[in-house]
C-alpha cells in the first residue's frame, strides 16, 4: 500500500490516535455534505504509544467496534500515518514526464532525502501544478514512510473487514478539512494565517496556515494523558477509570481548582509557547486566529483562557457546523465530538476528490 492512493469511491475516515479510534462518513447531496456515521471508539491503554500501533489486536477490536456501532455500509477507507512518521519534499520535474518516467525520477530524488533503504519505504508522489520559477517544470510533492508504518494500520482495518484505498499523511488531512474550517472564520481564512492546535492525548500538533495552504507544522509532547495521569495520581483511580471520570463526570468537587484548571493553564502556556517557536523560525510575527482541535479542545472554556493568554482570537474547530446530519446521528454528541474528528473529517473528503 503506497501513500495518498486514488479514491474514486465512497470511503470512511479511519483516525487511529492515541486513545481511540475515530470513524466518519460523509456524503455529499448536490452542493451540500451530511454526517452519515460516525463513532469514537477508545483504545485499551498503550495499544498506540507515540503514535505507533503496539496493540494489533487492539486496534483491530477497536475498527471493528467504531464500524458496529456506526453501522455504517461502507468498506473502503482512507487514513492516515502521523506527520512524524513521513518525510515531505517538493521537487521539480519536467513536464512531460509520464507517469512512468517521473515515478523513476522520483525514486532517484527520493534517495537523496529517505533515510532508509527504499525496498523498506512506502512512496508516493502527487504533481501540484506549474514550477512557479520554471515554466518546464512542474512541482511534485514526494512523500515517504517506512512501510511499518502503512502496514499496520492498514493491517488493522483489513482485520476488521475494511479495504484501505488511500493512505494520507495527518498534516494534509488536517489541510483538507481546513476549507470546512475556514467557512467560519473572518473573511473564511483568506489573507490570513490562522494556527491550528490539536492537542491530542500525547501529542500538540500546531499547524500554521496561510491562504488556507499550510506553511509551518511541528509537534510536541503534551496532551490530555497529562490530565488523566493527575487524576488518576490524586483521587487513586485507576487509568482506565481516571479516563471515564474525566469524561463522564462524578470525581470530587475540588477536581476543577485542583486538577482541572492548573491544567487548562499548562495547555495555554504549552500553545503560545508552540506559537513562539512559530515566530522564532519563520519571518512572520503573528497570526490573526487559533482553533483549537483535538479531544482537549472540548474542555469548557480553553478557548476563553487561550484567547485571553495569546491575546489572540479563538475559536472551537467544528468542521460539520454548515453540515447536516443522518437520524444516525445525534446532533449533540457530534458538536461535542467534533474537535476530536478533524483528521477523520479531512480522510472522509477524500472522498470527493476529483
Amino acid at each position: 500500500m503506497g501513500l495518498f492512493g486514488k479514491s474514486g469511491t465512497a470511503l470512511l475516515g479511519v483516525d487511529i490516535s492515541s486513545t481511540a479510534v475515530k470513524l466518519l462518513e460523509i456524503r455529499r447531496q448536490g452542493g451540500r455534505y451530511r454526517v452519515e456515521s460516525y463513532a469514537v471508539e477508545a483504545l485499551p491503554t498503550d495499544s498506540v504509544v507515540e503514535k505507533s500501533i503496539t496493540n494489533l489486536d487492539a486496534v483491530t477490536a477497536a475498527v471493528a467496534g467504531a464500524v458496529k456501532r456506526s453501522r455504517t455500509k461502507l468498506k473502503d477507507v482512507a487514513l492516515a500515518v502521523p506527520g512524524s512518521a513521513a518525510i515531505s519534499k517538493t521537487v521539480n520535474m519536467p513536464s512531460g514526464l509520464s507517469e512512468d518516467d517521473m515515478q523513476a525520477q522520483i525514486e532517484i530524488e527520493a534517495e537523496k532525502y529517505v533515510p532508509h533503504p527504499l525496498d523498506e519505504v512506502s512512496l508516493d508522489f502527487q504533481v501540484l501544478g506549474p514550477a512557479a520559477r520554471d515554466p518546464g517544470s512542474v512541482e511534485v510533492l514526494l512523500v515517504a514512510s517506512r512501510s511499518d508504518n502503512v502496514d499496520t494500520r492498514v493491517d488493522a482495518c483489513e482485520g476488521a473487514g475494511l479495504k484501505t484505498r488511500v493512505v494520507d499523511v495527518e498534516s494534509y488531512a488536517t489541510e483538507n478539512a481546513f476549507a470546512l474550517l475556514a467557512e467560519d472564520l473572518p473573511a473564511h481564512g483568506e489573507g490570513q494565517r490562522i494556527a491550528v492546535v490539536d492537542v491530542g492525548a500525547t501529542m500538540t500538533t500546531l499547524s500554521v496556515f496561510e491562504n488556507q495552504r499550510i506553511i509551518y507544522t511541528r509537534e510536541q509532547v503534551f496532551g490530555g494523558r497529562q490530565l488523566t495521569e493527575e487524576i488518576s495520581r490524586r483521587f487513586g483511580l485507576s487509568i482506565e477509570d481516571a479516563g471515564r471520570a474525566k469524561r463522564q463526570g462524578g470525581l470530587p468537587d475540588s477536581y476543577e481548582d485542583e486538577v482541572l484548571h492548573p491544567f487548562m493553564d499548562s495547555m495555554a502556556q504549552q500553545i503560545t509557547r508552540a506559537l513562539q517557536f512559530f515566530y522564532g523560525s519563520s519571518q512572520h510575527n503573528s497570526v490573526d486566529s487559533i482553533v483549537l482541535a483535538g479531544g482537549c479542545a472540548s474542555i469548557v472554556g480553553i478557548d476563553d483562557l487561550v484567547r485571553d493568554q495569546a491575546g489572540i482570537p479563538t475559536f472551537i474547530a467544528n468542521p460539520f457546523v454548515n453540515m447536516s446530519v443522518s437520524n444516525r446521528v445525534r446532533p449533540q454528541t457530534l458538536v461535542e465530538d467534533a474537535p476530536a474528528l478533524l483528521i477523520a473529517c479531512g480522510l472522509a473528503m477524500r472522498s470527493f476528490d476529483p
